[in-house]
């Protein structure tokens, strides 16, 4: 179903029109018109209510450190990564938090608890066995009733997710990926773009043979249709759910110029103690 847009005329205060294109930047905000659909879906509520972040890796190349602390905890500017992860949701209202845990999972409840002197809903999603990035989803299938946001829990990221959601709707995706670039990118899964539309992800792919720089940010805007797709058990959503989606024409990317740090080796994680800036 393509997405109905109306053309409309507004008589508006030249003062509060003043306002209005001040918050045009030709990035985030690209003109007026923009500006006034952004501000009336944040006026209305028209935005995403709940998020799933994923804290249940053993994080085995930070061994031994992790044998007692498990990977999500680990500290950058003295706070746990998913900490961080946290406070990007909270500044786009997002405050129903579900976390995905299985490794050390005790721990993890014991730092966050029910999330109310954060400000926080939180509840968590106990996986007794691993059932990988989209097999968990099934365990709170009937909670998921709007857009939500599935996002790893190892990593540093500064995304605006207002306009990542607007993008989303606009292009009647039933899954939006947020892409971050990187100077090598093959090490990484790299996405074949037409336009915004992501055709499929190339796996490490040797130097020079990269089909973009554009990789897997670990941060995904996703449509309840989408779990019916999910079997049962162990599922990937890289290997199992988007290259299904896009195949529907109806997976997306979302190419984001924020900060983007992954924390999956030692290695990685100094870099990010070192550039880390912090949200905007």
């Amino acid at each position: 179903m393509e997405r109905k847009i109306e053309r409309i005329s507004l008589t508006i205060d030249k003062d509060l029109l003043d306002k209005v294109d001040r918050l045009v930047d030709g990035n985030t905000i690209k003109n007026r018109s923009h500006a006034i659909e952004m501000l009336v879906m944040k006026s209305l509520g028209s935005r995403i209510g709940k998020a799933i972040i994923l804290c249940g890796g053993e994080g085995t190349r930070f061994r031994p450190i992790t044998y007692e602390i498990p990977k999500a905890l680990i500290p950058v500017r003295g706070k746990p990564i998913v900490s961080h992860i946290m406070d990007l949701l909270k500044k786009y209202r997002i405050n129903d938090i579900y976390l995905s845990v299985g490794y050390l999972k005790e721990r993890i409840r014991e730092t966050f608890g029910d999330g109310s002197k954060l400000g926080l809903n939180i509840q968590y999603v106990e996986e007794d066995k691993p059932l990988g990035t989209a097999g968990f989803l099934k365990l709170i299938e009937d909670e998921m009733d709007s857009s939500f946001i599935v996002s790893n829990g190892d990593e540093l990221k500064d995304i605006n997710i207002d306009e990542m959601y607007r993008i989303h709707k606009n292009n009647n995706a039933l899954i939006t990926i947020a892409l971050t670039s990187v100077s090598d990118p093959s090490a990484y899964g790299v996405a074949r773009l037409d336009g915004n539309k992501i055709l499929e992800f190339v796996e490490k792919p040797k130097k020079g043979q990269e089909p973009s720089n554009l990789i897997n940010a670990g941060f995904y805007i996703i449509e309840p249709d989408v779990i019916k797709m999910i079997p049962k058990g162990f599922s990937m959503f890289e290997r199992d759910i988007f290259p299904r989606v896009a195949k529907m024409d109806r997976l997306y990317g979302y190419a984001f110029g924020g900060q983007w740090f992954d924390i999956g080796t030692p290695e990685r994680y100094e870099i990010a103690l070192k550039k880390w800036k912090g949200l905007r």
